[in-house]
């Protein structure tokens, strides 16, 4: 696997941050059925979004503090900037559509109160790993299950963020996969997968309206979450020695 430096990625979220591919001059037109399947997971989704993000800067800060990569942390920092916009858009929408911004999630506040008590950056990269694959499916899903041009060109927009989110996500955890033992290694690949599956099938169970909407069943659900593991934590991607620590090492970034 290929292996960005920080820097790179620093670069990568701040040019980003100046694209705009939102049309707000659009109307926001969607249909009373296509509300009722899509509203309360985008209320979810939208809340989701908006977490000020300081306990994962927090663990970013100790961590590249102990490989001595001060970038790492600013290239955190514009990563949840981007996750911020998305909860901000989201959050514009649901005014347009004159529907509330919710406060509370059941979701939401699992997640929320797991990441409290998070400050190992390996726990913290694959639960952000496990989210964005499942984002992925949920925005794809949203965007199919409507015909709103607005919200459409909102999705497109976080679907595009959240392709480079999870390659700099697995990057990292490929880095610290690749520090372990062959035993640990063992072990933290069935737990990755465990953790994956496990978190996705709640996801699948708190949204599966607004699947099923953007035609997809559990049977194809499933299909797409298999393939996203593999993807991002296969031992294909995380046995991967061809490239292994070569660019960090020119980069001040062994660890």
């Amino acid at each position: 696997m290929k292996i960005q430096t920080s820097a790179y990625w620093v670069n990568q979220f701040s040019n980003n941050s100046k694209i705009n591919r939102i049309d707000w001059t659009l109307k926001p037109e969607i249909s009373e059925p296509e509300k009722q399947n899509i509203l309360k997971s985008l209320q979810a989704w939208q809340l989701g979004e908006t977490s000020e993000g300081t306990h994962l800067i927090n663990a970013s800060k100790k961590y590249a503090k102990s490989i001595n990569d001060e970038e790492y942390l600013e290239a955190v920092k514009l990563f949840i900037k981007e996750e911020q916009k998305h909860g901000n858009n989201l959050g514009k929408y649901l005014d347009l559509i004159s529907e509330q911004r919710i406060k509370k999630d059941w979701g939401d506040s699992l997640f929320r109160k797991i990441r409290y008590f998070n400050t190992n950056m390996e726990l913290w990269t694959i639960a952000v790993i496990t989210v964005e694959s499942a984002a992925q499916v949920f925005y794809q899903a949203l965007k199919d299950a409507t015909n709103c041009a607005l919200l459409k060109q909102i999705c497109t927009d976080i679907l595009i963020d959240e392709a480079s989110h999870i390659t700099f996500q697995k990057e990292r955890l490929y880095i610290i996969f690749n520090q372990k033992s062959a035993f640990s290694k063992w072990v933290s690949y069935h737990a990755y997968s465990c953790f994956f599956i496990c978190t996705n099938l709640i996801i699948w169970f708190a949204h599966k309206k607004l699947f099923k909407a953007g035609k997809l069943n559990f049977s194809r659900y499933m299909t797409k979450i298999w393939f996203k593991l593999k993807k991002v934590t296969g031992k294909v991607v995380l046995y991967d020695r061809e490239e292994v620590f070569k660019p960090a090492m020119n980069m001040n970034e062994v660890l």
